[in-house]
């Protein structure tokens, strides 16, 4: 087993206070199947907070024996996107080709992404073949439960870094913090989670942006595993937004998420939000 990748090096504090939290979108659908011959499709849709519009994408992936994947998918922008997945070309290489076609305006977008992985070490590179290039790459180490990394960007062209990111953490058992450094160090961040029981999960993130405000911005979240088939989080900022999130498996293969956040400084305007998310898969 590898070490976690860099932008994974605070995964699990990040994960329990943003996933699974419903209210970004009134509605949202994801609807997945697959075919005897091994092809998976995928349907989604979610609806817009701001005037109910529908945005949605139709995906097909098919991988054969080989190891070589393809997959496909047309969104509700008219945006045509290919990723071609190919089998380790040395051991603990892996590579993938990614294209966007907008026939529209007739725009391309290619992107080559390479990883490699060892236990104690993974590296990540992604060229913008068509922009630039440019190039960016981040790589971790990791032994012990410590693991530290970084990330560069760099533009080809121009001859000049673009951004650069840096992090540090620390896992054992239930137990995982995070400090990274990220926008050429500029936004810090401080993160911890904790499993307290075998059904309670608790985590927190404080963010300072060094270039906009000199206030630090908090989040404080928890989940709470009710059984096997239901959980529910909760999640406050120092804004006062409080956010809550809501899942079940009512069916295997079957999900439904609730949410809701309120603004609890503006509880008198209509700044509160609700939403539901439907997956099926089968």
């Amino acid at each position: 087993m590898s070490v976690a990748a860099f932008s994974d090096i605070a995964k699990k504090p990040n994960d329990l206070l943003t996933r699974d939290f419903f209210h970004l979108s009134p509605a949202s659908l994801d609807v997945k199947t697959s075919a005897d011959n091994g092809v998976t499709f995928t349907a989604r849709g979610k609806s817009s907070p701001k005037d109910g519009s529908i945005s949605g994408a139709l995906e097909a992936k098919y991988t054969d024996k080989s190891g070589i994947a393809l997959t496909q998918s047309w969104s509700t922008s008219n945006a045509i996107d290919t990723k071609f997945e190919l089998p380790p070309l040395i051991p603990n290489l892996t590579s993938n080709v990614a294209t966007t076609f907008i026939p529209s305006s007739g725009s391309t977008n290619a992107k080559l992404s390479l990883a490699y992985k060892q236990p104690l070490f993974q590296s990540n590179a992604v060229v913008d073949i068509l922009k630039g290039p440019t190039f960016t790459t981040n790589f971790s180490f990791g032994k012990a439960g410590v693991i530290a990394g970084g990330e560069i960007s760099y533009d080809v062209p121009v001859g000049r870094v673009t951004n650069y990111a840096a992090g540090l953490g620390y896992g054992a058992g239930n137990f995982a913090v995070a400090l990274t450094a990220v926008n050429k160090l500029s936004i810090i961040s401080a993160a911890y989670y904790t499993k307290a029981t075998p059904a309670v999960e608790v985590g927190a993130k404080a963010t300072l942006d060094t270039k906009s405000t000199s206030q630090v911005n908090v989040e404080l979240g928890a989940k709470y595993t009710i059984d096997a088939t239901t959980s529910a989080k909760v999640k406050i900022s120092n804004t006062g937004l409080v956010s809550l999130g809501y899942l079940q498996t009512i069916h295997p293969g079957v999900k439904l998420g609730l949410g809701a956040a309120v603004d609890t400084q503006r509880l008198a305007e209509p700044a509160h939000k609700l939403g539901f998310s439907f997956s099926f898969e089968a």
